[in-house]
């Protein structure tokens, strides 16, 4: 499988490249500046560096042809900058799927956030802050405008809280889970396992939980 991996420095973008690269998948990593590049130089992934936020469609795209599949783990950390949110993890996001679609590549796993939801139609939970909220927009309008690109096939994940823990292999997954958190681990694990046997149009919360991680994908309806 070739699988091209947008935010392929972060911390579950580079977990997932490295389980990829491991069992012999190949792998194109999307990195915004040469340190991350210099950073990740002991990975077996080939990597780009490009800037998503200062980047045209055809030279992604250019990078994106002959891939099985397209993963979205990139975007700003849930604290940081307002304006830097919507850049990061909705228009980076549609940049994306534009150049999928442009190189006729259909999968497409984009890594969200449970509570999203919380901010549809211009609701504001109390207790938030501007940043998170500001966060929580992006990524809902990230899912929205990838899933508006007829030529993509999308697969939503929306981890919990993510945590530095190791890995269990255990999680729940499915929709309208209550909230809780899940290691960094975990979450590739799902994401590679979610690349195995694809579920397109599908929106998954995940947590941690006590189903192996392959037979709770394989449970998925």
């Amino acid at each position: 499988m070739r699988v091209v991996i947008a935010g392929a420095h972060g911390r579950v973008g580079r977990r997932l490249g490295r389980l990829l690269c491991a069992r012999g998948d190949s792998v194109v990593g999307i990195v915004p500046t040469p340190e991350h590049e210099a950073e990740l130089s002991s990975d077996a992934a080939d990597l780009v560096v490009l800037d998503l936020e200062d980047t045209a469609v055809d030279h992604l795209a250019a990078f994106v042809v002959n891939a099985d599949v397209v993963v979205f783990a990139a975007g700003a950390e849930p604290a940081g900058s307002t304006p830097h949110k919507d850049e990061a993890d909705r228009a980076a996001a549609l940049l994306l799927a534009d150049a999928a679609e442009q190189a006729s590549v259909r999968p497409y796993l984009l890594m969200s956030s449970m509570g999203v939801e919380a901010v549809a139609e211009g609701r504001r939970p109390e207790g938030i802050d501007d940043v998170f909220h500001a966060y929580l927009k992006a990524k809902l309008a990230a899912e929205d405008g990838v899933r508006q690109r007829p030529a993509v096939d999308l697969t939503v994940l929306r981890p919990a809280q993510l945590t530095e823990d190791p890995g269990t292999g255990l999680v729940t997954l499915g929709r309208d889970l209550g909230l809780g958190e899940i290691s960094r681990d975990d979450v590739a694990a799902v994401m590679l396992a979610l690349l195995d046997s694809p579920r397109p149009g599908s929106v998954l919360d995940v947590v941690s939980g006590t189903t192996p991680i392959e037979k709770a994908v394989a449970d998925l309806p």
